[in-house]
């Protein structure tokens, strides 16, 4: 159901309404991810992310729980464990699953412009926000990687 469609139901429900009909257009779907898996007990925050000109971001990690990013500005250099390195620019979006897998890249895509991204992730009971994938890991897991772009 759409956010329009779920308003629409509810004003149905109740017969309250008020103010201008601007919601039936107002949202716009950036992003519909599934499956996910929310742990029993976890919590959500928002993060708000600005990296310099070419900062490579942080270094291989993994969330917990899902995640889903909005880029504000700039472009955002995109890997995840399994999937091709993308960049998304300003006005896209992008999701991980969290748990086992391991998000390789998040940094700047621009060497000359700052990048800015906001990210909501939902956070295992327990568990850290985001824990660092270590290089014997990292050697471990390698074949897991996707092919690394020609340079």
């Amino acid at each position: 159901m759409t956010v329009s469609e779920n308003h629409a139901a509810h004003v149905h429900a109740t017969g309250e309404h008020t103010g201008s009909e601007g919601w039936k257009t107002a949202a716009t779907m950036l992003q519909d991810a599934s499956p996910i898996t929310v742990p029993d007990g976890a919590s959500a925050m928002t993060i708000h992310v600005e990296w310099g000109p070419g900062d490579p971001g942080t270094p291989p990690h993994r969330h917990s729980g899902p995640a889903f990013g909005y880029v504000i500005r700039g472009a955002v250099r995109f890997e995840l464990e399994g999937e091709p390195e993308r960049v998304v620019e300003a006005g896209g979006t992008f999701w991980e699953p969290g748990g086992d897998v391991i998000h390789y890249q998040d940094g700047n895509a621009l060497p000359d412009a700052r990048t800015e991204f906001v990210v909501t992730m939902v956070c295992a009971p327990g568990k850290p926000m985001l824990e660092l994938v270590d290089e014997e890991e990292l050697t471990e897991r390698a074949h897991l990687r996707a092919p690394r772009p020609a340079v």
